[in-house]
């Protein structure tokens, strides 16, 4: 048996596999995936199977994150709803296996791409790729709860409230340095939270480096990093995933600054519209406060990213260059509050 800088113990890897996900001949071969900053995951190769591997980082966690668990849970709950997800084949939860829990699903060959703007690709084909994901994210809080078995994922109501609590209490305990914009934010938000509710399963991270596209189509074959699902306010989730078109690449893997139109990529109101014929809107009420939220929790989870690379345990190698940018990425959280305020 062979591994590459894994540093996972093989032998009780492969009994594992045997036993819960199916029978191989040869040699194991465990090799870390780049991409992951919060669980490490791993391309696992035995004989003809290609499979991926998803762990809970070791060392000290925050209390509910790292939640494979629920990624597990949702992905096998979604097979076949239309909502493309790997095929999931067994969850571990005896940390005596590979020292944490962990999940094997189906490796997806296919294109990620880690820059919005799509360098490398001609403006019809960005311009396919992002109706292909926003076909994916309206498909998503289309998702029947009963019919998938997720009506307990999640609480039905006050999602915002108890969302800003949550990532409130996850930067403080993760704060390395005092950030004035997060202070701010974190006063601002709970007062001006506004009232209407609504329930679907969200996503929590979806953005375009979360996809595999097919090799050579603009089709996504799956949605991965299912960690910060649960049942939610769609329109929260949508403006996280929108929250692109309003921050720079310096700030958080953002748009803001490009010439879209020559790009080929739709602009903000063209890309909400198509989101709204494909799940019969009308409107985006508190838009705005919602890009808001999420600039702000996008910072709290850099901030965690930071703490984990300070300490040692982070899941990628530049952890901390990513987690430096919650200071950056709290300040246009704020920027966007003016601008409201302005308004």
């Amino acid at each position: 048996m062979t591994v590459n800088d894994s540093a996972l113990p093989l032998e009780a890897l492969a009994n594992w596999l045997r036993q819960h996900v199916g029978a191989f001949e040869g040699t194991l071969k465990v090799t870390p995936l780049a991409g992951g900053q919060s669980n490490p995951t791993y391309r696992v190769n035995a004989g003809p199977h290609r499979w991926v591997l998803r762990r809970k980082p070791p060392g000290v966690l925050l209390a509910s994150a790292h939640a494979i668990e629920r990624e597990y849970r949702v992905m096998r709950a979604l097979a076949g709803s239309g909502v493309p997800v790997p095929k999931m084949h067994a969850l571990c939860e005896d940390a005596g296996v590979i020292g944490s829990s962990f999940y094997v699903m189906d490796f997806v060959e296919g294109r990620v791409f880690a820059d919005p703007a799509l360098p490398g690709l001609s403006p019809n084909e960005r311009s396919r790729v992002y109706d292909a994901m926003n076909e994916v994210i309206a498909a998503l809080h289309r998702v029947d709860l009963s019919a998938t078995g997720l009506c307990d994922y999640g609480r039905p109501s006050q999602y915002l409230t108890r969302q800003i609590e949550r990532w409130t209490r996850q930067y403080r305990a993760s704060e390395t340095e005092r950030i004035d914009a997060m202070e701010r934010l974190i006063e601002w938000l709970p007062a001006h939270r506004p009232e209407g509710d609504e329930t679907s399963l969200v996503h929590g991270d979806f953005r375009i480096d979360n996809l595999i596209f097919h090799p050579t189509e603009p089709r996504v074959l799956a949605v991965l990093d299912w960690e910060l699902s649960t049942l939610g306010h769609p329109l929260v989730d949508l403006a996280y995933h929108v929250m692109a078109w309003r921050v720079t690449p310096t700030e958080f893997r953002g748009l803001k600054g490009h010439d879209l139109t020559t790009l080929g990529i739709p602009l903000e109101p063209d890309y909400l519209a198509a989101y709204c014929r494909r799940t019969g809107r009308t409107a985006l009420p508190h838009w705005d406060y919602y890009l808001s939220f999420n600039m702000f929790r996008m910072a709290a989870i850099l901030q965690g990213i930071l703490a984990r690379a300070l300490q040692g345990s982070a899941a990628s190698a530049d952890a901390e260059r990513t987690g430096r940018q919650a200071r950056p990425m709290a300040e246009a959280g704020w920027r966007q509050v003016q601008q409201m305020q302005r308004t």
